[in-house]
């Protein structure tokens, strides 16, 4: 399949998920066959492929979900899925087709065995926020799962650690949020505050990605207890969303913080900021500060390059190009076995400039070593999203042990590609 732009990425299959986008994705083995479990963007419910064969996607079932309801990220670890329950959007679905935000919804997460049999998952438990139920959630095996949650009585988005270890029963553990967003807080948040998420523990360690407040670091060795240790801030820049991801490289002090693009056009037009992508330096975790003549805390070390158009295309800069342009999802390796365990490169999605591949072995001048631009869609499956012209994004990204490449696309399929970088 023609690519509108590559370098040291090539396309090695295609399956069009039956014209319901995907976005958030999870791998695991079973009986030796890789399957590939993905969440719909514009549809409620799941679908499985086997991806044994990369270069031929095999759809093997889809999991109807619950109505009126966004289910848009998932996570697969220890013969589990959790699946994220989500307040409907007004305008969200497919053409000809909305969800209705003062119509009934689900809300939280639904917990499934998918060991038993991989391809038909068996609903174990259920957990309720509340409000408007969870958005990107973290869940690499054992007990617990980081949940962004959006119970009602707080503002904004927040932690709530929950307990699975009986999922037909599932049990808070612990809760944490930014100071202000308490139903019984005593002085408003200091900025705009909203846990995009997801938590990434690394050790006694998570590292949240949390909106306008930046890069948070807490302390998890007591689990029913998290402890605030520091932050970064980001200031103005970046979006309205703000931190969007922040996922430490494995076995290094570095930490790749994102925002995401939210506004579709000249950033002198609609006024959005630089979106950015950083390698943050985590190994001082005291609190940021700066003397004058020393800082210390969390240190920005380089930014990633902003990705630039191939000569031949019709467009200077991807701002020109219809949709929005920017960062959005990584790859995050979860110590899944499946999973492709970064070392010197990292892969992100970047909207309307497809994937983009950044070596970093050198993390004070990273540079941009591979991309790919899918075709643009044959058609609309939504016309939400991107409302500026209809062109490929680069939605979310995972990449398994065997290094393909899997992207999903809001009006498109599922594209598997492969690199020699990885």
């Amino acid at each position: 399949m023609d690519a509108i732009e590559a370098k040291n990425v090539s396309f090695v299959g295609y399956h069009d998920l039956e014209d319901r986008p995907g976005l958030k994705m999870g791998l695991q083995a079973v009986d030796g066959r890789l399957y590939l479990y993905l969440a719909h963007v514009w549809h409620s419910g799941w679908s499985i492929l086997d991806v044994t064969d990369p270069s031929e996607p095999e759809l093997v079932s889809f999991v109807e979900g619950p109505a009126n309801t966004r289910t848009i990220q998932m996570q697969v670890a220890d013969g589990k899925m959790v699946t994220s329950l989500e307040a409907p959007l007004d305008g969200w679905g497919p053409l000809g087709e909305s969800m209705d935000p003062s119509d009934p919804y689900e809300e939280g997460v639904y917990i499934w065995d998918v060991e038993t049999d991989p391809t038909s998952p068996e609903l174990l438990g259920e957990y309720h926020t509340g409000g408007d139920g969870t958005h990107r959630n973290h869940y690499d095996g054992g007990d617990y799962v980081y949940l962004t949650s959006k119970p009602a009585e707080f503002e904004g988005p927040m932690l709530e650690i929950l307990d699975i270890s009986e999922p037909t029963d599932p049990t808070v553990a612990s809760r944490w949020w930014w100071p202000g967003q308490g139903p019984d807080d005593e002085e408003d948040a200091t900025e705009p505050s909203y846990f995009h998420g997801p938590a990434y523990p690394v050790g006694d360690r998570a590292y949240l990605a949390y909106g306008h407040v930046g890069m948070v670091v807490l302390d998890i060795s007591d689990i029913h207890d998290p402890k605030f240790v520091t932050r970064a801030s980001f200031g103005n820049l970046g979006s309205s969303l703000g931190t969007h991801s922040a996922v430490p490289i494995p076995d290094t002090d570095l930490v790749v913080v994102n925002d995401e693009a939210m506004h579709e056009g000249l950033p002198t037009e609609d006024g959005e900021p630089l979106n950015y992508a950083y390698l943050v330096d985590v190994s001082d975790e005291s609190l940021p500060s700066f003397d004058w003549t020393q800082y210390s805390g969390p240190t920005v070390v380089s930014a990633l390059p902003q990705p630039r158009p191939e000569p031949h295309v019709e467009y200077a800069n991807y701002h020109e190009k219809p949709g929005r342009f920017g960062p959005h999802n990584q790859h995050h390796y979860q110590y899944q076995d499946e999973h492709y365990k970064p070392g010197d490169v990292v892969v992100m999605g970047w909207f309307n400039a497809g994937l983009r591949l950044y070596d970093v072995s050198d993390p004070l001048a990273p540079t941009e070593v591979g991309h790919y631009v899918p075709r643009d869609p044959p058609k609309r499956i939504n016309d939400r999203r991107p409302a500026s012209g209809l062109v490929s994004y680069v939605d979310d990204v995972l990449i398994d042990s065997r290094g393909y490449i899997y992207c999903t696309d809001p009006n498109q399929g599922l594209f598997v590609l492969e690199s020699p970088l990885l």
